[in-house]
């Protein structure tokens, strides 16, 4: 069989520059050229190799500065290596960087013909799945408004749907399910399955190994830009869930039971992990900790940091009881700015419409340092979540639905008939 995307022995490098490199003519002249020169060389990749057949995903995972959207680029064509080779055969749908190759002045209705046509398609290929690329992303009534009006999150239902709307056979992901409400996180999962049943390859990027686990056929994990494992998902995931809680633990120093202000009992090492470098205080489940499904849930995050961190990273997943991931996102995925934090602070994640089937699941949150590497704080299955419904169902979704019956007329045979 033909590999539908083949690396060999990949290495990328890029230059590091002096901070204070001129950036004009004048300057460069009045410093005498020294500081145009590069201070180093480092290698954002290096031996990288894998093969990705037609109807498999790849997934990659890897903390921040490990390579991973950089190797993506490389395959979707933007920049070359420096050494080893990248063979894809066949037309690439790229989310490289949801919404980045839209025009804010331009309308939704403009950027998807633009968008579609630079992708491969032709202008009458266009019109023809227009309606349907507007019908996926759920963007009818603001197709004609301009693109920087949209929020991210329609900006990235948008691009989705252009990407899968032009029928790849390589398609390039970078943290697509990272925004968006759970009904089109599902909808998006569904098209990729279409796609990988087409044949289509995948190659995903992700933060969450548990994500990885259950989506992908093959992993392959980074680490500053060199391979530690490649292969089946299980193993490669549950390694890398082993080496980042080891760090954790390592730092996660001993202290006695705690309360939070709301009354939850935090125990070291068995729900609570972390450095404790900033901690969490307490968490709200707002208005309650229970709701109807359907019904929008604030979460609110109360932390200290006593000394400063940079850009620390916020979390918040939830789960069933049994441990299945409903929702899985952080301040880094949907580009909330953290740049030093310090002292009290509080944080809030506004869900507009938590659309569960009715029972009982984990709202965990954590705080983690800038590039993935530990936990400061990590609160597991600690704040209880009641969600009722009027339904029942064996899904994990229970989204507004209604059933339409038609009855047809019945043709009887007339000689039948005395």
């Amino acid at each position: 069989m033909r590999h539908a995307i083949t690396v060999s022995n990949l290495s990328k490098g890029f230059k590091r520059y002096h901070t204070g490199k001129p950036t004009t003519f004048m300057e460069a002249m009045l410093s005498g050229l020294r500081q145009m020169q590069p201070i180093e060389q480092f290698w954002a990749l290096q031996d990288v190799s894998f093969n990705v057949a037609p109807g498999e995903m790849l997934g990659i995972i890897g903390h921040n500065g490990a390579g991973k959207s950089t190797l993506l680029q490389l395959i979707g064509g933007v920049g070359y290596p420096d050494k080893g080779k990248i063979q894809v055969r066949g037309r690439v749908g790229a989310l490289l960087d949801l919404g980045a190759g839209f025009h804010g002045d331009l309308t939704g209705r403009e950027n998807v013909l633009v968008t579609a046509i630079v992708a491969g398609l032709t202008e009458s290929e266009v019109k023809q799945r227009f309606d349907s690329i507007v019908e996926f992303a759920e963007l009818k009534q603001f197709i004609d408004s301009p693109v920087r009006t949209y929020s991210t999150g329609m900006q990235m239902r948008l691009a989705f749907s252009v990407a899968v709307h032009t029928c790849p056979k390589v398609l390039l992901v970078d943290e697509f399910l990272s925004v968006g409400d759970l009904s089109f996180q599902a909808k998006c999962l569904q098209r990729i399955a279409e796609l990988k049943e087409k044949g289509c390859a995948i190659v995903l990027i992700s933060h969450s190994a548990e994500q990885i686990q259950e989506l992908c056929d093959r992993a392959l994990w980074l680490r500053q830009g060199q391979v530690v494992a490649y292969g089946e998902p299980e193993v490669v995931a549950g390694q890398y869930i082993s080496e980042m809680r080891s760090q954790t633990q390592q730092r996660t120093p001993n202290r006695p039971a705690q309360l939070t202000d709301s009354g939850a009992e935090l125990r070291i090492n068995e729900n609570r992990f972390g450095s404790l470098e900033m901690e969490i205080t307490n968490v709200k489940l707002l208005p309650l900790d229970t709701i109807e499904s359907g019904e929008s849930l604030c979460v609110e995050i109360e932390y200290n940091a006593p000394q400063a961190i940079k850009s620390p990273i916020f979390s918040i997943a939830i789960s069933q009881e049994d441990g299945q991931t409903c929702l899985d996102i952080n301040t880094l995925d949907m580009q909330v700015p953290m740049t030093i934090v310090q002292g009290k602070g509080n944080l809030k994640l506004q869900i507009e419409r938590l659309d569960l089937k009715q029972g009982n699941y984990f709202v965990d949150v954590g705080i983690y340092e800038k590039d993935w590497a530990y936990a400061y704080d990590f609160h597991w299955h600690t704040y209880l979540l009641t969600v009722n419904s009027s339904y029942s169902n064996k899904g994990i979704l229970a989204p507004p639905m209604r059933w339409e019956i038609n009855t047809l007329p019945v043709l009887r045979d007339l000689s039948m008939i005395n």
